[in-house]
């Protein structure tokens, strides 16, 4: 019995995670609009699933700052304002820009070329308007790359923050092909810190984070119009 129950909760915690993640797409394709509430049940029946799983998924959601409880009503997903967005831009510019030289001096350049087949990576899901796969391989270069810096704290502000930040509505702005300009910007950092330029890493970095800034705004925009 204690092995059956085991698995019952793995189960269980696998729809969590996959519900989470259809959730997420649904985010950041614009199906689920800012400002609006939505139900679990009405949500659970358009993904084929119990309401269960939905409403742990959208608390998970919550944690992340991405949607809001509503009492008796669901969860409304979070609006960003024009100050969020600078708000967040001006956080990781604190964060990553000194970071992003501190490492370009520190770092070996093996752990710098291990990093490499992640940034062709986001290039080539942006070419392919691969959506999900660009921010699962952004995600995971950004952070493997802070974490070369040896402080794991950074590590969690920033991921939370990128969490925060979600780029709602990107879906319309992948498919104009505007994302492999911003994608190009990893391997050109990479670059510059295999190349000990860390000033120029830096300014690297400011940049693309600059051109994130104006992703988001595009993105929010879509996703409200």
């Amino acid at each position: 019995m204690p092995h059956l129950k085991s698995q019952a909760i793995s189960v269980q915690t696998h729809l969590r995670d996959q519900v989470g993640d259809a959730l997420r797409a649904a985010l950041i394709a614009g199906d689920l609009r800012p400002g609006v509430v939505y139900s679990a049940p009405t949500l659970a029946a358009e993904l084929g699933v119990s309401a269960t799983p939905v409403r742990e998924a959208m608390l998970d959601l919550a944690r992340e700052g991405l949607v809001e409880a509503v009492r008796n009503k669901g969860f409304r997903v979070t609006e960003m304002t024009e100050r969020d967005l600078d708000e967040f831009t001006e956080i990781r510019a604190l964060i990553e820009v000194p970071t992003v030289g501190r490492v370009a001096a520190t770092a070996t350049a093996e752990q710098l070329e291990a990093l490499r087949p992640l940034a062709q990576q986001i290039v080539t899901a942006a070419q392919k308007h691969d959506v999900l796969k660009y921010l699962e391989a952004d995600h995971r270069f950004h952070l493997e790359l802070l974490a070369l810096a040896g402080n794991h704290h950074l590590v969690e502000v920033v991921a939370d923050l990128r969490k925060r930040s979600r780029l709602f509505g990107l879906g319309s702005l992948n498919e104009t092909g505007r994302l492999v300009a911003s994608a190009q910007e990893h391997v050109d950092l990479l670059d510059l810190m295999a190349a000990g330029r860390g000033g120029e890493a830096e300014e690297c970095m400011r940049r693309h984070l600059a051109h994130v800034r104006t992703l988001w705004a595009d993105g929010r925009t879509n996703a409200e119009d």
